[in-house]
């Protein structure tokens, strides 16, 4: 009896909640939800050297929640399963060889939200990267290699960190997000930092569905 109590109480408090939202514009409420697409990725060389890679797409999807900041500005965390990569070619003393490497991160970006309408958000902030798969494949020929690695991540202070940017369109409850994103420094853990020479760069093209 007493856990019925407690469900009808809770679905009247969300009722309630979603009444008051009901009459703000769509800018100023709470909102959450889910969303996935794929990651268009590559690395680029900092250092300027002759290094040539093309692009791999790869698997980006996860959770969203829009917090108001007022009528025309926001922050939306998010937490995304995001792969990345790169991948090439050429010819080694006249054999043809190809490689590609997938990255498979746990992506936390925090982004200000800027809404000029109730229909374009502009977005853009830093993005936490935290390593948990690598797969490299080799060709070589006839012949195949395939290396796997699980990252098992102990200090949580490890981490990439990156800049997004990019837009999300609302229609309705589907949300369509294009973004851009960059690599900037390697968080040892320690109160340090490095520039890595090779860092990701990718397009992430989502769809989503809010509540």
């Amino acid at each position: 009896m007493k856990n019925h109590i407690l469900i009808c109480l809770v679905l009247l408090g969300l009722g309630s909640t979603v009444m008051a939202q009901s009459d703000l514009d769509p800018r100023e409420r709470l909102t959450a939800g889910v969303k996935a697409g794929l990651n268009i990725s590559n690395v680029w060389d900092s250092e300027g050297q002759d290094f040539q890679a093309d692009p791999k797409a790869g698997f980006a999807g996860g959770v969203f929640v829009g917090i108001p900041l007022g009528m025309y500005l926001g922050v939306q965390p998010e937490i995304l399963i995001s792969q990345k990569g790169y991948r090439g070619s050429g010819t080694l003393l006249g054999t043809s060889y190809s490689y590609s490497r997938t990255t498979t991160y746990i992506d936390v970006p925090i982004l200000l939200q800027v809404k000029p309408s109730p229909y374009i958000t502009v977005l853009v902030g830093p993005e936490y990267s935290f390593l948990m798969h690598q797969k490299n494949v080799f060709t070589v020929g006839a012949n195949t290699v395939v290396q796997e690695s699980e990252i098992n991540n102990e200090q949580i202070r490890k981490n990439i960190f990156g800049v997004v940017g990019g837009l999300d369109v609302n229609i309705g409850h589907v949300v369509f997000a294009p973004r851009m994103g960059w690599d900037l420094l390697n968080n040892n853990g320690d109160g340090t930092s490095t520039t890595p020479r090779y860092k990701n760069r990718w397009i992430q093209l989502t769809v989503g569905v809010k509540i």
